[in-house]
């Protein structure tokens, strides 16, 4: 039993590492990293390097578990001061944007099917289970790719779409659930019901992660913990608490952890930079441990009957599915530029979210459950390959991508400051054209409103004076209001800015 464990450790040691490798490579080659941790899974799987994972229903676990956790993460990031002017278009494209997604996919499947595979013996209900498995987009794709490459968009464009891509799976969620529970009735459901249990959920999610996002805020502000350390761990037990309190309160859980996150994450509590650094790396593990796991479960060698008809599907998803309902859902902002709608129509991420939800036919035995977790497989490799790999270069085509300077990272001083202190901090390294008209810190021409706060000589760091003689290679920590007060220093100072 020893060896058994110490054997699965030092697998799952490998896999996480190749994939690290993976994620670095990624950023120099500009394939998305959540598409090479899938690739690293398969790798490794049954038809590769040959571990053998069938635990339909452990996948499940570990990928919901990791999907709160990055619902979450999301939430914490995201500032509603962002959202606030797109929530509208933001929540209508993740409640009709996904249900239209889901239909007219649904339709286009059941026609491809039906004249490329009609062995299959694919029903319209079965056809629309398969489009509501893929009807969202993934959060974790859209997060990771906007944020790691690192793209500015104008317009409010990334609030949009990670507003969408955060709040667009519980829909997604209900949808799957209510087909998989209509098919295996076997009879004619009761619509109206089950569009008011729809709205109901998403209602009480939403409701249970607002009021608990508030509690937490206040438990975490008024609890004394001796150890600093702790108190990442307790924001991340109620995220796990908000997930599961909602599934017995018949909400939905995936809303609510990210209403909850949201609410957490623009509120102010002690430790807030700490534990926001905490889940940043977290949904990063959750990200890597989900594609990993996914990766693992497919068996390529299934993919390749499927490979026509799931590549004319892919397609029909990213040209005809996803454009059509995203114009049809922002018709009514008519003040929103063309350019944008066709943006936000490309960013349809598919990712590890329709894989997820594709494992729940498969736990419930559904008909066909294993060729539609095979196209969905397929579909999601299609996106991150297709879409994922061009979303920079189709924003720089519209001209929607903007390159503002940013400010260099420090690398001597490793100080953080809490993001409701509106400053900005940067380190100079003192050459003699610096101190050339004097070598004391009073001597230099700082501007009123720039600091120097700390001073590296060697491996020895001190707080400055005025009187304080700096020599040739110390690093100097500053301090200044913003952006444009440190552009402003630096040309007092005689000094490049290289933002």
């Amino acid at each position: 039993m020893s060896l058994q464990l110490e054997l699965v450790l030092i697998v799952g040691a490998l896999l996480f590492f190749v994939s690290i490798l993976a994620g670095k490579a990624s950023s120099k080659f500009g394939v998305p990293a959540l598409l090479l941790f899938l690739s690293v899974g398969m790798l490794f799987g049954s038809d590769g390097l040959g571990i053998q994972f069938e635990n339909i229903k452990a996948a499940q676990s570990i990928a919901s578990i990791a999907l709160c956790i990055i619902l979450f993460s999301g939430g914490m990031d995201t500032k509603i001061d962002e959202i606030r002017p797109i929530v509208a278009r933001g929540v209508i494209l993740a409640t009709l944007g996904v249900f239209l997604t889901a239909i007219i996919t649904g339709i286009l499947i059941w026609w491809i099917l039906g004249m490329t595979m009609k062995s299959a013996g694919i029903g319209f209900l079965t056809s629309l289970l398969l489009a509501s498995t893929m009807s969202s987009t993934d959060s974790a794709s859209v997060f990771s790719i906007l944020r790691s490459k690192g793209l500015h968009l104008k317009n409010n464009l990334r609030p949009t779409l990670e507003l969408e891509s955060g709040s667009n799976d519980p829909m997604a969620f209900v949808l799957v659930i209510t087909l998989i529970e209509i098919i295996k009735m076997e009879a004619v459901p009761n619509y109206w019901f089950v569009g008011f249990n729809l709205v109901l959920q998403l209602i009480i999610g939403a409701l249970v992660g607002f009021l608990l996002g508030k509690f937490t805020v206040f438990v975490i502000n008024r609890i004394k913990i001796g150890n600093d350390s702790l108190y990442p761990i307790l924001v991340f037990t109620f995220c796990i608490f908000i997930f599961s309190l909602t599934y017995f309160v018949k909400g939905n859980g995936y809303l609510a952890v990210y209403v909850g996150g949201l609410v957490i994450g623009n509120s102010k509590f002690v430790h807030k930079r700490s534990s926001l650094n905490f889940f940043d790396g977290l949904a990063w593990m959750s990200q890597l441990l989900m594609f990993l796991t996914l990766g693992l479960l497919v068996r390529p060698h299934e993919l390749v009957p499927i490979l026509v008809p799931g590549l004319i599907i892919s397609l029909a998803i990213i040209l005809i599915s996803r454009p059509f309902t995203v114009f049809l859902c922002l018709a009514p902002f008519r003040k929103m530029p063309i350019k944008d709608k066709a943006f936000v129509s490309w960013v349809g991420l598919r990712g590890a979210v329709p894989i997820i939800f594709a494992i729940f036919p498969v736990v419930e035995n559904v008909p066909h459950a294993r060729l539609i977790f095979n196209i969905v497989f397929l579909c999601t490799l299609v996106s991150l390959l297709v879409q994922g790999t061009t979303i920079p270069i189709v924003a720089k085509w519209l001209g929607l991508a903007e390159n503002p300077s940013k400010v260099k990272e420090l690398t001597e001083f490793d100080v953080e400051f809490s993001d409701e202190i509106k400053s900005t901090t940067a380190e100079i390294e003192i050459t003699s054209k610096i101190i050339e008209n004097g070598n004391r810190l009073m001597d230099l021409p700082l501007p009123d409103n720039t600091l120097a706060v700390l001073v590296k000589r060697n491996e020895i760091y001190f707080v400055p004076t005025g009187k304080t003689v700096l020599e040739v290679t110390d690093k100097l920590l500053i301090i200044t209001d913003d952006k444009e007060a440190l552009i402003e220093t630096y040309k007092f100072l005689k000094i490049d800015y290289k933002g």
